[in-house]
């Protein structure tokens, strides 16, 4: 093989390389997902979420996370209190549909994750920091994770300056491999 043909060969085989580890790092979400919150004055689900992924367990740092959720798909069990809660008062769903979240970064901390980066409530953008754990078993995965919101940093309702004022998220997010 000449060695115009032989570069030829090993930048394709370099670009095919390439193309499948990302395949093999692009994570789909499922319809599985659940994403829970507690606070004083409610408590319930999102049902709603959308967004990419690629995350690579071994190589955190060059990894990343788009995602949304809808605020419309709130589910408290009470159809009053979603009513409250896409109103003006409190989520404003008309003016702020989506809640979004953008990684800036992720790090490896012992068995687990931190992503860090901008949460995107109620028209106001602030970091935060998320910290989870992934499961992979037979292209298969779960990014399970928990923090905390205060609503005041996003101005959502009335703040007491209390911990009543945060709100406890609890994520379980399936993937599958694409």
């Amino acid at each position: 093989m000449s060695k115009k043909r032989y570069c030829i060969a090993a930048f394709v085989i370099f670009l095919l390389s390439s193309f499948s580890l990302v395949l093999l790092h692009d994570w789909e979400i499922t319809g599985e997902h659940i994403i829970k919150f507690e606070g004083k004055y409610a408590h319930g689900v999102f049902e709603k979420l959308s967004g990419s992924i690629f995350f690579d367990p071994d190589h955190p740092a060059t990894s990343k996370f788009d995602v949304e959720v809808d605020v419309n798909s709130i589910n408290t069990g009470n159809e009053l209190k979603n009513k409250h809660a896409r109103s003006e008062k409190w989520f404003d769903a008309g003016r702020y549909p989506l809640i979004r979240f953008v990684s800036s970064g992720i790090s490896r901390l012992d068995s687990a994750y931190i992503v860090r980066g901008d949460l995107q409530l109620h028209g106001v953008t602030r970091q935060i920091s998320i910290p989870f754990v992934f499961v992979q078993d037979s292209g298969k995965a779960v990014f399970k994770g928990s923090f905390k919101v205060n609503r005041g940093d996003f101005g959502i309702g009335k703040i007491s300056g209390k911990e009543s004022d945060s709100t406890a998220v609890v994520l379980s997010v399936p993937v599958i491999a694409r």
